[in-house]
């Protein structure tokens, strides 16, 4: 006998029963599957906190959700947002009553600062960590924006982000009020409305970097002591409401040089009667429509029918001047980046040189921003809000936990088991009681 040397045969693969009792063998994985299968492994998107709006209306379509982080493109820039401005043509957005809308969701905001942290191609003016604000067209209130470098400016040394939001838009508007539609020169007196407001008092403030101007202002009555003793910009605080037309003529009989409206409405009508000759009245917003929580159509149609028609023969009889400035357009429809970039710089000089300091009204978290916006709807702000996204939200009231019918719920009834077992538990407890009695009754026997 000799011994095989043949080798020990490969133990076959092991065969698995299938559903109708045959056998299968499993196939070998092979390194294309397992390519293809790492290929599918890819992680999710990084995601971001964003001010959403879900839909046109009130408050409660405002929320706060978390959205994929956005990628920066050819010339753009993305910003990590360290503060954002709260500006009331947000709450125009917000009930639907702009031109031209996106379709909802979206990211809300048109003003936002922090710091670059990616540059797009063929952006050769910024570079990473740079502080800058921007003007982007919506998106602004999240953690992240990528924003066109056509619409973002580098902040002056010791600017803040806070700071940045609180001056861009509101200073900006006012500079190309003043300076580029109205001519402000030494000598000259201005009206302007909502003074207590950011622009108003952006107004108030570069008014006064000109020699012997006279400012008039419109707000609340229950603005005034508190613009008296932040600012002595204003020279004449008028109610608003009030027949504040005669109030003008008792200091000025033949009226101002310049009026600034952002209400719209029955408002023009007194503002174009208090110009001078040679005077100009301006139109940079239509606060007035805004008059619910939701877009009203007939508060909007009302705004605009109150207005008197003016004819250009009236304007040429009268020497006036009509204009409007809307600082959306300007950038996003007309094309003119340049103009509005030459208004920051300027603003940022005379920043930089101490003549204007924004005042800031208060500082809110993302998840607080329908807090912000009731604030401003009901014009209760004094300077500019702003939106913090490092700034934990504020503690919400507890409320008693409410059933369907709206009552304070009650405790929970026993079921028949718990019911049953707490009485078993009594009974057991019960003989042991007894049996302490008993013994503290023997042994005051044996001590007697």
């Amino acid at each position: 006998m000799t011994e095989s040397t043949d080798a020990a045969a490969t133990p076959a693969p092991e065969k698995t029963p299938t559903e109708n009792g045959a056998t299968e063998t499993p196939q070998e994985e092979t390194p294309e599957k397992s390519t293809e299968e790492k290929k599918d492994e890819t992680p999710p998107p990084k995601e971001m906190r964003a001010v959403v709006l879900t839909g046109f209306g009130g408050l409660k379509t405002v929320k706060i959700l978390k959205k994929p982080e956005p990628t920066v493109g050819e010339g753009e820039v993305l910003i990590r947002v360290k503060a954002c401005g709260l500006n009331f043509q947000d709450l125009i957005v917000r009930q639907g009553a702009i031109d031209s809308p996106p379709k909802t969701p979206f990211i809300l905001g048109f003003e936002c600062a922090g710091e670059i942290e990616q540059v797009g191609e063929n952006v050769t003016n910024f570079k990473v960590g740079d502080q800058v604000v921007a003007l982007p067209e919506y998106r602004a209130w999240a953690e992240l924006v990528s924003v066109p470098a056509q619409y973002v400016y580098a902040l002056p040394e010791g600017m803040s982000a806070l700071d940045a939001v609180a001056i861009t838009t509101n200073y900006v508007v006012a500079y190309l009020l003043l300076f580029e539609m109205a001519n402000l020169t030494p000598g000259k007196s201005l009206l302007v409305h909502s003074a207590g407001g950011g622009v108003g008092q952006a107004v108030a403030q570069l008014a006064k970097t000109v020699e012997n101007v006279t400012v008039f202002g419109v707000c609340s009555k229950s603005k005034h002591e508190a613009l008296k003793t932040n600012n002595n910009n204003i020279d004449h605080l008028l109610e608003r409401g009030s027949d504040y037309t005669s109030e003008v003529r008792k200091v000025t009989p033949d009226g101002v040089d310049i009026v600034l409206d952002c209400l719209c409405g029955e408002e023009c009508n007194r503002g174009y009667s208090l110009l001078k000759p040679m005077g100009r009245y301006i139109l940079y917003g239509s606060s007035n429509i805004v008059t619910g929580e939701t877009k009203s159509f007939f508060s909007a149609a009302r705004a605009w029918w109150q207005v008197d028609k003016v004819s250009p023969i009236k304007l040429f009889d009268e020497n006036k001047s009509l204009a409007g400035l809307n600082l959306r357009h300007l950038l996003f429809q007309h094309g003119r980046g340049d103009t509005v970039r030459r208004a920051v710089h300027s603003v940022f000089t005379l920043w930089a040189q101490g003549k204007v300091k924004p005042i800031v009204d208060s500082t809110w978290a993302l998840e607080d921003v329908g807090e912000a916006m009731q604030k401003m709807h009901d014009r209760k702000n004094i300077g500019k809000l702003v939106l913090d996204p490092s700034l934990e939200p504020k503690p919400k009231p507890a409320t008693p936990a409410k059933g369907k019918s709206g009552k304070e719920k009650k405790p929970a009834k026993e079921s028949s088991e718990e019911k049953k077992d707490k009485e078993g538990k009594d009974d057991e407890k019960k003989p042991a009681e007894n049996g302490d009695k008993n013994e503290s009754k023997e042994k005051e026997k044996e001590s007697s």
